[in-house]
């Protein structure tokens, strides 16, 4: 793929192709703890000195709890076919299981109802990182019976949302759970464990399958599950890079996909995790392995990988001197969505993907007089990576959607404000919302399906 779309090429997208954005609870609705909702671990975990960039908090974020219907005529504006959005599991259920919080539910019904009523469909996700502190009081992901903790939790809201809501997905980025929060402490509920990481990587596994089972019995249209991957490219020639690439790709790409669709772990993860490494009953395979009619890729960067000594990989990652890399320090690597795709495909056949989450924090200026701000880098990247995704279609992937992350500046989760990947700028003293020039082109893609990805950009 060349570095920029090519003029004149045809990018037309299939036919009903999903245009979205996507955002996650506690990342934009604030009110943590209105209307009878519990605190969750983020809210445990922001208000811990010195766990956070500058002390930041979800307390407000981008106050969506309670502007959200300006949030979806904003949606509508843009013309996004889709919002995919996920549900604060303590604002259902307060303590985790048990009562569930009418409010609480009353709020995401509102917010369906409004998304189908301006012609958006909604993606819903069961969990996005902010599990009950009730629950995390329990042991959380270290605890077995958190699997039924979550088919509960997925029921409740299956019992109310489900044929309003035709896309669902159990959780979002199993991987950056257990290694940012389980084995490094750098996000909540921030615990640093070799002997943990796995146990809770298990776990999260066996509930996404007990809730995929729930929805199964109580639901009718489509469930998945949503992974953050990426590709692997050995640095060197030797030998030892490539076995370093071998075990990054397994524990980051294959620990989660593999148990799901293919019913078994990557013979890696035991050389990886040494003694931390258990067995598993084989009938939690039975349980994990559950019928899926998609997967949600996130993808944003790659990785040039070297034989080193991080833990649990031995590997390093290899600075490119050429490239471009985000505020976040993400190479800018289009070609590895394609890259990824087709591994997909290969590995785990013909089910349908979305692309759930892709997008880049870029600096970007102050909102300029005439309510204009300039993001080229981050139009940039879209277009790229779209151009990516299109390659990735005529290859034979079945690629049936895309949601743009974020539609709104948010809490980069412990960096704080301090990381914009809105296509939507939030000034967060004012809770002002302004499409930047990304949004004002993404929309223009939308409205094309894609055939504008070949016209030149505009700076």
């Amino acid at each position: 793929m060349s570095d920029a779309p090519a003029q004149g090429r045809d990018f037309r997208f299939p036919d009903g192709f999903l245009w979205g954005a996507a955002t996650a609870a506690h990342q934009i609705e604030g009110s943590p703890l209105a209307d009878g909702a519990g605190p969750s671990i983020w809210t445990r975990f922001a208000h811990t000195p010195g766990m956070t960039l500058n002390g930041d908090t979800g307390d407000v974020a981008c106050d969506h709890y309670r502007r959200w219907k300006q949030d979806v005529a904003l949606m509508r504006e843009l013309g996004l076919k889709a919002y995919r959005f996920s549900v604060s599991w303590s604002r259902i259920h307060p303590e985790g299981t048990g009562r569930v919080n009418q409010a609480g539910l009353d709020f995401y019904s509102r917010l369906v109802d409004e998304l189908l009523e301006n012609g958006i469909e909604p993606l819903l996700t069961l969990f996005h990182w902010d599990l009950p502190a009730a629950l995390d009081d329990r042991g959380g992901w270290l605890n077995r019976d958190c699997a039924d903790w979550f088919a509960d939790y997925g029921t409740t809201l299956y019992r109310a949302l489900d044929g309003r809501v035709k896309k669902w997905a159990t959780i979002n980025e199993p991987w950056v759970v257990t290694d940012g929060g389980y084995l490094h402490g750098a996000l909540a509920p921030g615990h640093r464990s070799r002997y943990e990481a796995p146990i809770a990587a298990h776990n999260l596994m066996r509930a996404h399958g007990a809730a995929a089972q729930a929805y199964r019995a109580e639901g009718r249209h489509e469930m998945g599950l949503v992974v953050n991957i990426e590709p692997k490219y050995p640095a060197g020639d030797s030998p030892e890079d490539a076995a370093a690439v071998r075990r990054a790709h397994a524990y980051m790409n294959e620990q989660f996909l593999h148990p799901a669709l293919l019913g078994r772990y990557p013979d890696e993860l035991k050389d990886i995790f040494g003694d931390a490494w258990p067995e598993w009953p084989a009938e939690d395979f039975a349980l994990i392995r559950q019928p899926l009619d998609f997967v949600g890729i996130n993808y944003y960067t790659r990785s040039v990988t070297a034989a080193g000594d991080s833990y649990p990989q031995r590997t390093a990652v290899v600075r490119q001197p050429l490239g471009t890399y985000t505020e976040t320090g993400w190479e800018v690597f289009p070609q590895g969505l394609t890259d990824l795709l087709l591994w997909f495909k290969d590995t785990y056949g013909d089910l349908p993907v979305y692309i759930t989450e892709n997008g880049a924090a870029f600096f970007d200026p102050p909102v300029a007089e005439g309510g204009r701000v300039r993001d080229p880098l981050r139009t940039d990247y879209l277009r790229k990576h779209l151009s990516a995704i299109h390659d990735a279609i005529a290859a034979g992937v079945d690629v049936r959607g895309y949601m743009a992350w974020s539609l709104l500046d948010n809490l980069e989760w412990s960096l704080g404000y301090s990381k914009r990947f809105g296509i939507v700028h939030v000034n967060y003293g004012t809770q002002e919302r302004t499409p930047k020039d990304s949004a004002r082109w993404y929309s223009k893609v939308i409205a094309s399906n894609g055939r504008t990805l070949s016209d030149p950009l505009p700076y």
